[in-house]
């Protein structure tokens, strides 16, 4: 079985993790398979966005597979070589630092450990109302080192994140969006029309000004304001120069909805 599923339909990237037996834990064929993917999505111009999901009731991820690395050092070198290619070739969208196309994190169960961390790098969470997060790595001899430590305090203030990063708890779907963690949280059977809503908002707006938009956020986030005011984002001129920047208002003054071309 196929340790993800991934189509794209009117623009958006379905990515679904695919281990629900182990709770969409990350092993290196999971790593590897999730890298793959946001390259397509980042690479293919038909792709506007990017939903990513976990399979089955239970989880998104529920983190790093530690089974699998106490499993490690019984496997055959040849295995273990196999391991580290897929290693070596992936980079997990939680170190991708620009990257201008938005992806919405649908959490329909456990968001923990690395999982949370593909979360917090995603731009928006939707959540069930029964889904839990948390960074309980420090209960497991580690820390949240794909880039946890880093964004929690950064999107939910430092005393609050450090009050889940020292003590591993687990926050409810609720007390997420409370924090502003969480964009929406839905009861389970409401959770696809809810993320459909979100994605249909989205592809409203032309592709190229949602990378603008998204580029000079995250980017200006670094900066002064008066730095990142006057900082000439690549995203920004390729729509300042797209046909889409001319669409947008003929639509307007035509009182129709735009066309967008995505160029």
């Amino acid at each position: 079985m196929a340790v993800t599923e991934f189509h794209v339909d009117n623009h958006v990237a379905y990515i679904t993790m695919n281990r629900p037996e182990a709770m969409n834990a990350l092993n290196p064929e999971l790593r590897w398979a999730l890298s793959k993917h946001f390259d397509e999505v980042l690479l293919n111009d038909d792709i506007w966005l990017a939903v990513i999901t976990g399979a089955g009731e239970r989880a998104f991820s529920a983190g790093a597979d530690l089974k699998h690395r106490a499993r490690e050092s019984e496997a055959s070198d040849a295995q273990r070589d196999e391991w580290a290619r897929m290693t070596a070739e992936t980079t997990p969208l939680n170190q991708r630092w620009e990257f201008t196309k938005p992806v919405i994190a649908k959490i329909n169960g456990f968001a923990l450990g690395g999982g949370l961390e593909l979360a917090l790098a995603c731009d928006i969470i939707v959540a069930a109302e029964h889904a839990e997060l948390g960074l309980p790595e420090p209960r497991r001899g580690l820390i949240a080192g794909g880039v946890g430590v880093h964004r929690l305090p950064r999107q939910i203030g430092l005393k609050t994140a450090m009050g889940y990063l020292l003590t591993g708890r687990h926050m409810t779907a609720q007390r997420g969006y409370e924090l502003g963690l969480v964009n929406e949280v839905v009861p389970a059977a409401e959770l696809d029309a809810c993320v459909d809503g979100w994605v249909a908002d989205i592809l409203r707006c032309a592709p190229l000004a949602v990378r603008a938009t998204k580029e000079a956020a995250m980017l200006g986030l670094e900066m002064p304001l008066e730095q990142a005011f006057h900082t000439a984002y690549d995203a920004e001129v390729a729509r300042r120069n797209s046909a889409d920047a001319m669409e947008g208002p003929r639509a307007f003054a035509e009182k129709r909805e735009p066309d967008w071309q995505g160029r």
